[in-house]
């Protein structure tokens, strides 16, 4: 397994200022144009071993003690918010798509679990300060116009003691239509839309997740950790979850 913490990160790369904010009304579309296809894929994740194997990954890491108040930023299909609902914990899941959000409610729903939804900014949450004890987050910080405001906000509504978790990868450093092959359920022309977002995020001139480790510190975390070996653990096979770009697990603490 390969781990290591914030003081063992190499450099101190800068956070880029903010920028991008042009790029949101974009990005919102493109996301709710795949509101039904990934619903479906989480459907499916839901129902296969994927499950159990997340679980594996995120309960080692979650706070100890009774249920959990748990913030699931950009939910999706609301896939992370379903599994720790069903594992007890009291879940709120906010996206910016509320295609994505409708998907989600629909899969609590037929799932029968409880699942508060809304529509909310990842960068610019409504909750007060120190208002959960958890934070969860994959495949978002990449899409993200300023993904250091939104380090910082998370921090925010953290309680003392509180963890993060964040599971991504860098997107930034591959071309989507070279991996157009390797994704399921996504046309040509939702591909070079992605690509074409891509190119324009500033996260994606960052070298991750050595960029994340600065950012989280920045924002105030500690006991910043990161495994670069999530993968392997999670995509043993090629189906409608697959993901062909390695991912990583962020945790730290406020």
């Amino acid at each position: 397994m390969s781990q290591y913490t914030a003081d063992t990160a190499q450099s101190q790369p800068d956070i880029l200022p903010v920028s991008g904010f042009a790029l949101t009304g974009r990005i919102e579309k493109y996301w709710s144009r795949r509101a039904v296809s990934y619903g479906e894929i989480r459907r499916h994740e839901l129902a296969c071993d994927k499950k159990s194997l997340w679980v594996a990954e995120i309960l080692p890491h979650l706070p100890v003690g009774g249920p959990l108040r748990i913030l699931d930023v950009g939910t999706g299909a609301g896939f992370f918010a379903i599994v720790l609902a069903q594992l007890g914990h009291s879940v709120c899941g906010v996206d910016m798509s509320q295609a994505m959000l409708d998907e989600g409610a629909a899969l609590a729903q037929q799932a029968g679990y409880e699942v508060t939804f809304q529509r909310m900014d990842a960068c610019c949450l409504e909750f007060e300060s120190a208002s959960f004890d958890a934070v969860i987050s994959r495949n978002l910080t990449w899409t993200l116009p300023d993904a250091a405001a939104a380090y910082r906000e998370w921090n925010r509504v953290l309680r003392p003691g509180g963890v993060l978790l964040n599971f991504d990868a860098d997107y930034g450093s591959v071309s989507f239509v070279d991996l157009a092959d390797q994704h399921v359920g996504i046309n040509d022309d939702m591909m070079l839309e992605c690509e074409s977002i891509r190119r324009q995020l500033p996260l994606s001139a960052q070298s991750r997740p050595e960029w994340d480790m600065y950012a989280l510190r920045s924002a105030g975390f500690s006991a910043c950790w990161c495994d670069t070996d999530l993968s392997p653990r999670i995509y043993t096979h090629r189906d409608e979850t697959y993901n062909p770009v390695p991912m990583f697990a962020l945790r730290a603490v406020k």
